[in-house]
């Protein structure tokens, strides 16, 4: 008999997330009874979806997937109140049905963050007798503190107390990186507790993409170094814009290339018109199903991040996507992340925001011979099939699930 999973995120397509539809339909090909519990799809823009309607209870099925959406009060803005009242509501929605709703399952799969799922979670295994594996996809409240999110310390004191009391109460933990493993022993987790399992990439969106390329981001005679994704103070990207700007006077094909939205565009633009970077585009973001092409046409895949030392420890989500492309990376991300690059012998790694570092990195990418390029994306390619696709991440979910609804 297949094992019952319920899986708890408050992200879930068609809002863009990677542990969504594609998570659930691969367990089910590998043999699980899959029941997804979430929201009604509001992110980013913190506005319902066209197509769904709020209401105490929603049930699709798609591909075998059974899902069933929850209210929530739908908010994504900068106000720390309206963010603590959208997660605080989906938890409670969550708790209501996983006790009373809900068909028992075999096994909870919680999605982190927000924390307040992990508590929820801990309050149905303990009323329903119900083995818990919670999935950390970021360090809070390390990763709060980093991107300036809350500042206080007290609450910073509290959030981290209440995450040692979900660690202590749920039976598994699965983490990104060994770097989240590392922390979460040093807090006290036994070592047996955690396992990592590398994220994967959306593998269907990107080998489907038809979108066409912006004629903004490449030129028959140029070298683009592309970055996409959110812009925000976690990425710290002046750095980058001063990289370009050491670049632009003695190799000016080297063109650096953002797409993608997030708070600091706007001000990012202005810094690049003032100092006149002629070597330096920003195109807006695309959909998730459009950005294989993209990516696949750029000459190499820029990731960087906030010389930090939490971020030393997680490995960006587009790096899996980047590799899965077949192209070349240059890592601006210490730690972790720069490991993985260094092992697959899929690009170059510079030192994070620190211009000369990117810029010696991206001037030695662009003149290397294309072949020692190509070879660098078949590399990534790879390593990216045997240790982080789709398949070989649930096919490491199912071995625990599977364990824990045995005991």
């Amino acid at each position: 008999m297949a094992k019952k999973v319920l899986l708890i995120t408050q992200w879930f397509d068609p809002e863009p997330t990677f542990k969504g539809l594609a998570f659930a339909r691969e367990l089910v090909r590998q043999g699980f009874e899959v029941e997804v519990l979430t929201g009604f799809p509001n992110y980013p823009e913190g506005k319902i979806y066209p197509g769904y309607r709020m209401k105490w209870l929603g049930r699709e099925c798609v591909d075998g997937v059974s899902i069933t959406r929850v209210p929530l009060y739908p908010n994504h803005d900068q106000s720390a109140v309206k963010r603590g009242l959208n997660y605080v509501s989906f938890a409670a929605s969550v708790l209501c049905y996983g006790l009373f709703g809900a068909r028992r399952p075999d096994v909870i799969y919680a999605y982190h963050p927000p924390l307040t799922v992990g508590i929820a979670a801990v309050l149905i295994r303990f009323f329903r007798n119900v083995p818990v594996v919670y999935d950390i996809q970021d360090m809070w409240p390390d990763s709060l503190r980093a991107t300036g999110m809350l500042a206080n310390p007290g609450a910073l004191s509290l959030i981290s107390k209440v995450c040692d009391w979900v660690y202590r109460r749920v039976d598994h933990i699965v983490v990104l990186s060994p770097g989240f493993k590392r922390l979460l022993v040093e807090r006290g987790v036994p070592e047996t507790k955690v396992d990592v399992i590398y994220n994967w990439c959306d593998e269907n969106a990107l080998a489907t993409s038809r979108a066409s390329v912006p004629a903004k981001m490449r030129t028959d005679d140029t070298f683009s170094i592309l970055f996409a994704g959110n812009m925000g103070k976690a990425q710290a990207l002046d750095s980058v814009l001063d990289a370009a700007k050491l670049v632009g006077n003695d190799f000016p094909l080297i063109r650096f290339v953002f797409i993608g939205g997030g708070v600091e565009v706007t001000r990012l633009k202005l810094v690049a018109t003032k100092c006149a970077l002629k070597n330096v585009s920003f195109l807006p973001g695309v959909p998730m199903a459009d950005i294989g092409k993209i990516l696949a046409e750029a000459d190499a895949l820029l990731v960087h991040l906030k010389n930090d030392p939490l971020f030393s420890v997680t490995i960006p989500s587009k790096t899996q996507a980047y590799m899965a492309v077949g192209k070349p990376l240059l890592m601006a991300v210490a730690g972790n992340a720069a490991d993985v690059i260094r092992q697959a012998g899929c690009g170059l790694v510079a030192e994070p925001e620190n211009a000369e570092s990117i810029a010696a990195s991206a001037i030695k990418l662009f003149e290397q011979d294309e072949s020692m390029r190509e070879q660098m994306g078949e590399k990534g390619r790879a390593y990216y099939e045997r240790n982080f696709s789709l398949e070989v991440g649930v096919r490491a979910f199912g071995h625990i699930f599977n364990r824990l609804s045995a005991r």
